[in-house]
Formats: structure tokens, C-alpha cells, sequence
């Protein structure tokens, strides 16, 4: 481990990793029958949670962070299971395919130092 980014074959795991849920949750999505607009509309949905980096680097690591834990869709899929809500099961499910693509791709979470600086990678330009 570098700058705390994972390197080598635990690197290449992590992104497997990732791989398997972006799979998993796309799957899951399909079996639930939901709209496959919806899933298009929605699965960039959490890069939104970036804009705390107009405000500042630490704020913008915080919420993005937030937006790219497997916890909160995880939470909302469980209280779709829950509730019997099929919207609320279809967001969690598209939220949770979005941080598997994000860590396939080696976009993991964020220092609050640089932007670029994941726990994946130190992106160029990161320091």
C-alpha cells in the first residue's frame, strides 16, 4: 500500500470485487422487473453527491464518500424488502450497481487531500 491505495493482486481482488456487485445488483434489478428507463436515468445518479467538492475538498470527500459506501444502498434495499416497496428495491438496487461499476473501473473512496486520490488508486494528477 501506497499514499493508502491498494496495489497489486489485493488491488485487482477489490476491483473483482466490484465487478461481482455491479453484476449481482444489475441481476437483482432485472428479477425485480422494474424499468430498465429508470436504471438508465439513475445509475450516474450518485456522482452527484461530487458537488461537495465545489465547496471545498473535505466536504466533497465526506458526501461523495457517502454516495459511494455499499451501506446506505444496502439500507434502502433492505427497507424495500421490508416495506414491500418496489421503487425504493429498484433505487437501492441501481445505487449499489453504481458503486460496483465505480470500484470495477478503480474509482474507490475518497481522501479528502486530492480529488484523484482514491483508496483505490492515486489517479494522475493526484498527489
Amino acid at each position: 500500500m501506497t499514499n493508502g491505495v491498494v496495489r497489486d493482486v489485493p488491488n485487482l481482488i477489490l476491483r473483482a470485487e466490484g465487478l461481482a456487485l455491479f453484476a449481482v445488483a444489475t441481476v437483482a434489478y432485472a428479477e425485480v422487473g422494474a424499468s430498465w428507463g429508470l436504471f438508465a436515468l439513475l445509475i450516474l445518479a450518485p456522482d452527484l453527491f461530487m458537488l461537495g467538492y465545489l465547496r471545498n475538498p473535505r466536504l466533497g470527500a465526506m458526501l461523495y464518500n457517502l454516495g459511494h459506501t455499499t451501506v446506505v444502498p444496502f439500507a434502502l434495499i433492505g427497507l424495500g424488502l421490508v416495506l414491500a416497496h418496489q421503487a425504493m428495491l429498484a433505487v437501492g438496487l441501481i445505487w449499489l450497481a453504481h458503486v460496483g461499476m465505480d470500484r470495477m473501473a478503480g474509482y474507490g473512496l475518497k481522501y479528502s487531500d486530492a480529488f484523484k486520490h482514491t483508496h483505490l488508486s492515486a489517479l494522475s494528477g493526484a498527489q
